[in-house]
């Protein structure tokens, strides 16, 4: 009898798993992004709310949040600043980066709120 030969059978299992590795480490460098823009997200919106509450600020709100981020995450950014009343509202909406092309996967938003400084009744 004549023994079969499986020569090359592991390299062929691997290319047809190949594809789902790939699709696993893009889903968790997707997840990453999504969790890197909310956390910079939070990060503006802290920051323009500060730049709102003081009335020395060189940079306006909205350029205080935009600057506390990345530059390639504020650029897909808008930032909302309502000083009303008697606090600061500041709210930073994100574009969620994507690696998978032609798939949107939404935006992000964050917001902080910090109580206005008493103005002296004297």
């Amino acid at each position: 009898m004549r023994k079969t030969r499986d020569r090359g059978q592991v390299a062929v299992e691997y290319l047809g798993f190949l594809p789902i590795l790939l699709l696993v480490a893009l889903a968790g460098i997707q997840l990453g992004l999504a969790a890197y823009a909310a956390q910079q997200a939070g990060t503006g919106a802290r920051a323009a709310a500060r730049a709102a509450t003081h009335d020395d600020t060189t940079l306006a709100p909205g350029a205080a949040g935009r600057a506390a981020m990345s530059d390639w995450i504020a650029e897909r950014a808008g930032v909302d600043v309502d000083a009303g009343g008697d606090e600061a509202v500041a709210t930073v909406t994100v574009r969620i980066p994507s690696v998978v092309p032609f798939w949107d996967f939404g935006e992000v938003r964050k917001s902080a709120t910090l109580p206005l400084p008493e103005e002296d009744e004297s």
